[in-house]
């Protein structure tokens, strides 16, 4: 909602916001039939209402949850909204005349796109907005988030202080996701409890500082003056204020105040074994690595074939099975030899997290799982590989190159392979982002297999 606030102010436009996400009821947005006293106009109307211009910025707030509702029927009536040759003429239930909303800017937003239904993205320009870094989360906590919470909870600034290697776990070990939503409760969190201890600390020694005022005052008040009453409580006050302890938050003391870490390291192997490799997704919380493990459940003469986990989408079962047809092919040609694969029953794992992603990008992941098992050899250490690929072996670009960047330097990578066509995503990125990171772009999977299995590498015992 703070974007459209910031667009809506830039364009010297008045703001209003429409939630959709619980909304059932067409009403809502076409206005109930006059047939009752508490018939009421549809949103849009109230919104002209409130506002009170023909041209307002209208943010939608997700659009994504429309496509869970029963009643299709709403989705039509919010594309009704959209559609610039439909919403010059937008009759509302409860006045029967149309409305002109062809001025109105709509901006919408989602969580996830492919939730969003296919009508709607029609008409809509996509813009994807990446998410926070580590450095601009602190910042932003710094900047904004602590201060607004401490002066809401009345706390001084000199009465706590919460060090930067507590801020940067709250942000690696709790707050994972794109944005600063979860980062700002457990800040409210953290201060909450700071406000509650502070104020039990100026209740505890409260009879000490002040023994019987009620009766110092009376004695006084033939001698001394009303000037040099208010005096008197003002130096009680800061008395009373100088012995306040100052409340410290640090790592040590972090899980008092919002409870054990969230998320534990994704980093498992310091080298990964035989049999598995890294690669790099991107999930609801933003970027993550995942580890594809392959391994032998049985092996025969003539008993060559890949077992999938049942969690598996489509998609994702016809990338693996296209991974152990190149990667028999790869075998072939590096090792005419090796008959692993045509003997072997291998199960591939591809972690949960892994299969809700918008496109597959662990194909060339799975492949090199795949030969690291079939050759026992290591993969290089501290390597993630994202990227697609054909039949002929040939990159395809992926999507969410920031997010799966930001995820690699959280777990310490070292070296990157990025698909060819995703040099330009890699290169607007910011230097922070990309600093200490060894990145090489691949058309093709034999280069993949140059970096991942070069001669330095270590074969297993």
């Amino acid at each position: 909602m703070s974007i459209g606030r910031s667009i809506a102010r830039a364009l010297n436009r008045k703001f209003y916001s429409i939630s959709v996400g619980g909304l059932t009821n067409i009403a809502e947005i076409k206005g109930h039939f006059r047939v009752n006293v508490s018939s009421t106009p549809g949103k849009m109307v109230q919104c002209l209402k409130t506002v009170g211009t023909a041209n307002p910025l209208v943010l939608i707030d997700g659009v994504d949850k429309l496509g869970r509702q029963h009643a299709r029927d709403l989705t039509s009536a919010v594309l009704d909204l959209l559609d610039p040759e439909q919403n010059a003429k937008f009759v509302d239930n409860y006045f029967f005349f149309p409305i002109d909303l062809s001025k109105v800017l709509f901006v919408c937003t989602a969580d996830v796109v492919d939730n969003i239904p296919k009508d709607f993205l029609y008409r809509m320009e996509l813009i994807s907005i990446a998410g926070y870094v580590t450095d601009e989360k602190m910042h932003i906590a710094r900047d904004y988030l602590e201060k607004s919470t401490r002066e809401a909870c009345g706390i001084k600034p000199e009465e706590v202080e919460v060090t930067d290697a507590a801020v940067l776990c709250l942000i690696e070990k709790y707050c994972h996701e794109a944005g600063v939503q979860n980062l700002q409760k457990h800040i409210e969190k953290i201060y909450h409890k700071i406000a509650l201890q502070l104020g039990r600390q100026g209740v505890s020694y409260e009879p000490a500082i002040a023994d019987k005022p009620g009766e110092a005052l009376v004695r006084c008040a033939g001698e001394l003056s009303k000037k040099d009453v208010t005096d008197f409580k003002t130096i009680q006050e800061s008395e009373a204020i100088g012995t306040i302890e100052k409340v410290v938050i640090d790592i040590s003391n972090l899980a008092d105040f919002v409870g054990d870490p969230v998320f534990n390291a994704e980093r498992i192997y310091d080298q990964t074994p035989i049999g598995v490799a890294m690669g790099l997704a991107w999930t609801a919380m933003g970027g993550s690595t995942l580890y594809i493990k392959a391994t032998q459940i049985e092996q025969g003469e003539g008993k060559g074939a890949l077992t999938l986990p049942g969690q598996l989408g489509d998609v994702m079962k016809g990338s693996a099975q296209l991974a152990h047809i190149v990667a028999r092919s790869m075998l072939f040609k590096k090792e005419p030899d090796n008959r692993y694969f045509a003997n072997s029953k291998l199960y591939l794992h591809v972690p949960l997290r892994a299969t809700p992603m918008d496109e597959p990008s662990a194909g060339c992941t799975m492949i090199t799982s795949l030969l690291s098992l079939a050759m026992k050899k290591l993969v290089k250490k501290d390597l993630a590989i994202t990227g697609e690929f054909t039949l002929l072996g040939k990159i395809l670009p992926i999507g969410w190159v920031k997010e799966k960047t930001i995820a690699a330097r959280r777990n310490g990578v070292k070296t990157i392979i990025f698909p060819s066509a995703n040099r330009r995503d890699f290169d607007e990125l910011a230097t922070n982002v990309k600093e200490g990171l060894d990145v090489h772009f691949v058309d093709d999977y034999n280069q993949i297999f140059d970096i991942a299995f070069g001669d330095d590498q270590e074969t297993g015992k």
